[in-house]
């Protein structure tokens, strides 16, 4: 079996467990103020854990709930057991299980899987992005007038800091140019609809590597655009992502403020 039909696999095993959990009581604990951990999060994760490590061997597993290492590796396994935790809570059905492998400071094969939709995303560098078995390109948009946006917001905003005012004032700068913005709560998921061809751009700030990881190979293989908020290339631990069609990608960072 080859190694992306392997990650699938492994992600559609995951989902049983976030499946299984999305109709059942969940046991909620906070990270943090607004931020959410469920049982399922944590069996999801271990479970991954396990199959990866058997699986990938030579690759470090970095999973949302466990890991305390460094982000810059040569070999690893980006792992969000549940990204859109909240909305798995409210019986929201946008989230994903999102598994990112990278080697090199690049990303090599991405899977991301919606077990309550069914919708499987995957990607292999330089043999494109696909929702099972249809290839995906972004959107035609060329005008920021025309383009649905999405985005989210940091966990932080709680705090009313540099983080919140940054996002209030993008809204306020964005929103007059764009058709409409959306904020559906699982970057990943975002990502995935921008590769679709759904969403036209996607851009959000502190985020980490597992909620990025996978969603960024989909969308170069789609033949968008990926950067910081000054538009050089992505790093995990960059203030800000930007992503989005090439036309638009461009006319998105030069309508964002800087973030301070």
């Amino acid at each position: 079996m080859s190694d992306i039909k392997l990650l699938k696999l492994i992600a559609r095993e995951a989902g049983e467990i976030v499946r299984r959990g999305y109709h059942s009581h969940k046991e909620i604990h906070h990270k943090g103020v607004v931020d959410l951990v469920t049982q399922y999060d944590v069996e999801t994760e271990r479970f991954l854990l396990d199959a990866l490590s058997e699986a990938f061997p030579d690759h470090t597993l970095v999973g949302e709930e466990s890991y305390t290492g460094s982000w810059d590796l040569e070999r690893a396994i980006y792992i969000d057991p549940i990204d859109g935790t909240t909305n798995f809570v409210h019986g929201i059905p946008h989230l994903a299980v999102s598994l990112g492998v990278w080697e090199g400071g690049e990303a090599t094969m991405a899977v991301v899987y919606n077990p309550i939709l069914d919708e499987l995303y995957w990607a292999e560098r330089g043999r494109g992005a696909w929702l099972g078995e249809e290839q995906l390109r972004v959107s035609e948009d060329q005008t920021l007038q025309n383009a649905l946006i999405a985005t989210g917001f940091p966990y932080a905003k709680v705090n009313r800091g540099a983080e919140y005012r940054w996002v209030v004032d993008a809204i306020a700068e964005i929103l007059p140019r764009i058709q409409d913005l959306r904020r559906l709560g699982s970057a990943a998921c975002d990502l995935s609809y921008l590769a679709r061809g759904i969403f036209a751009a996607f851009y959000e700030i502190n985020l980490k590597p597992w909620d990025v990881a996978a969603g960024i190979l989909l969308v170069q293989e789609a033949g968008g655009r990926v950067s910081n908020l000054a538009g050089e290339p992505y790093r995990f631990g960059d203030r800000g992502i930007v992503t989005g069609t090439p036309a638009i990608h461009r006319a998105l960072l030069e309508a964002l403020p800087p973030y301070i």
